[in-house]
């Protein structure tokens, strides 16, 4: 079973149409046979995933530091919940766990989150596909930065092949099937 490593908010957004997309992965995720790999929370959109992917008989791992999970923010329905002792032990193992990786609309730990798995694939550390889901220009920011790295040779050419954007649940779900 293919894994997909889902990175987003632990928070709910204004914007119904990231809602509705996360509760449509989740179950779609579960539906064509692939794991979910999350950071193990029961809020926001981590929640929303994990619940929908679960209601959809799916195979859900979260991966939670202690402290978070002390505070009490555990989703303890899971098929597997494994507690690391910090941020870095998780990121880690969730790359460890995972053949996919699903960048959807967060804060500052999923910019977090994805840096560092782009980081790890430019530098060889893994040669895993990464998604990055622009739903409704969300990450337009992000890719204007990204286009100015490599204006100024901050970043080579090629660092636009070391991830996909798609900008709607259709065009991620095509990618994740084909990766």
């Amino acid at each position: 079973m293919k894994k997909v490593c889902v990175y987003c908010g632990s928070r709910i957004p204004n914007d119904l149409e990231i809602i509705n997309t996360a509760k449509q992965i989740g179950s779609a995720l579960a539906k064509q046979g692939f794991g979910l790999v999350f950071g193990g929370g029961k809020v926001g959109i981590m929640g929303i995933i994990a619940d929908s992917c679960l209601e959809n008989n799916g195979h859900v791992i979260g991966v939670i530091p202690s402290a978070i999970k002390n505070m009490e923010v555990a989703h303890l329905g899971l098929t597997k919940l494994h507690e690391t002792p910090d941020m870095h032990t998780r990121k880690a193992m969730m790359e460890s766990l995972s053949d996919i990786f699903l960048v959807l609309p967060g804060g500052f730990g999923t910019l977090d989150e994805f840096f560092e798995i782009l980081t790890w694939r430019q530098l060889g550390f893994h040669n895993k596909p990464i998604v990055l889901l622009n739903i409704n220009g969300y990450f337009d920011g992000l890719l204007h930065f990204i286009e100015r790295g490599l204006n100024e040779d901050f970043l080579q050419l090629n660092a636009l092949n070391l991830f996909s954007v798609a900008t709607n649940f259709d065009e991620c779900m095509e990618i994740i099937q084909h990766s």
